[in-house]
């Protein structure tokens, strides 16, 4: 078999293996689209986008082979392409050096499922209503309870109003413990998965979007396995959640005030132990917020080095075979961004500002 005989196989092959996974996936949403048992008058949900590729099988045949493996220039591109090697599951990393400007990624341009990383925003949109008098952080809501029902059954989960609470709780609850109920508390607040899409759009972000409230989300997790098929909807690039990071970070968006809220927040956050905060010397300041779905498991934030440097990530990692194997993934790939930056860049100093 010739070199291009041996091409051609493969590229066929990979289409193949394409053909196969989107037809599983328009089968998961022609069942979705069915009522779910007879007599259901409330229509089906049904998914707002489709397959819109699929990484391993077509980046190994078509990738490397047409265009070339992707090359890194510096040291710490070449040691995190390493790291977030993605043979057993899409990985996808994106790091900004705030003082430097100086940018590293792997897949950063690729979308991965938010999961709870897309409750950053949501804080974001919230305390900007905030700035503008619509409410306070004493305000009080009631917690979002989601009623039992089928997945897809229907459009929206159903929830019922829970125990009023005060808007500051109810952030607190969702950035340091990823309450799901205080965040829909939040969200309805603000005008639901538009209003915050509206104010990222606001914010000059491209490739950042959510199209589900968070009980809808959690109760139809599971239809499409994010390490093989890139599913757009509740998604972002990891570099466009870097730039959201750091424009709060630098106050670009949000008063001075309510910067230093979320921020402080982020501080005390009480989830992903294992994941960045894992990789991290002890001294270094992490504000962050985790993500966790089927399959999939990710960790954003701001890491202030004692220095006085502050750099932006957010590492998204699916497959590795277990939560514990992702959660490493996510150590060890911040650890190499951390070390990295130490040793590439200038002696910054006093970048933190909070």
């Amino acid at each position: 078999m010739t070199g291009a005989d041996n091409l051609l196989s493969r590229c066929r092959a990979g289409t193949r293996r394409f053909i196969g996974l989107a037809a599983v996936t328009m089968a998961a949403a022609s069942l979705a689209a069915s009522p779910a048992q007879a007599g259901t008058a409330a229509p089906m949900a049904q998914p707002t986008q489709q397959v819109v590729d699929v990484q391993n099988s077509f980046d190994s045949v078509f990738g490397t082979e047409l265009r070339g493996p992707r090359t890194y220039a510096s040291p710490l591109g070449q040691r995190l392409a390493s790291v977030a090697e993605a043979s057993q599951g899409r990985i996808g990393v994106a790091a900004l050096d705030l003082a430097s400007g100086r940018e590293v990624d792997v897949l950063g341009d690729q979308r991965f499922p938010m999961a709870s990383t897309s409750k950053v925003a949501i804080a974001a949109a919230f305390l900007e209503g905030v700035d503008q008098g619509k409410w306070s952080l004493t305000s009080e809501f009631p917690m979002m309870i989601p009623v039992q029902s089928a997945p897809f059954s229907t459009a929206v989960a159903p929830v019922r109003p829970g125990a009023y609470m005060s808007a500051g709780k109810l952030l607190d609850l969702m950035l340091t413990r990823s309450n799901n109920y205080a965040t829909d508390a939040l969200l309805k607040v603000v005008g639901g998965p538009d209003a915050v899409n509206a104010w990222v759009r606001r914010a000059g972000i491209e490739e950042w979007h959510i199209d589900r409230d968070i009980a809808t989300l959690v109760r139809d997790d599971g239809a499409i396995d994010p390490a093989q098929v890139i599913d757009k909807r509740d998604s972002a690039t990891p570099l466009a959640m870097v730039k959201l990071l750091s424009g709060i970070y630098q106050g670009k968006w949000l008063t001075p005030s309510s910067r230093q809220t979320l921020l402080d927040t982020m501080s005390r956050c009480l989830t992903g132990k294992r994941r960045i905060r894992a990789g991290l010397p002890e001294d270094v300041q992490v504000l962050h917020k985790t993500g966790s779905l089927h399959n999939t498991s990710s960790d954003i934030g701001i890491i202030e080095a004692p220095d006085g440097r502050v750099f932006a990530v957010a590492i998204y990692v699916t497959g590795q075979g277990s939560r514990p194997n992702r959660e490493a993934r996510i150590a060890s790939i911040a650890r190499t961004i951390y070390s990295g930056y130490l040793a590439e860049g200038p002696a910054y100093r006093h970048t933190a500002s909070r």
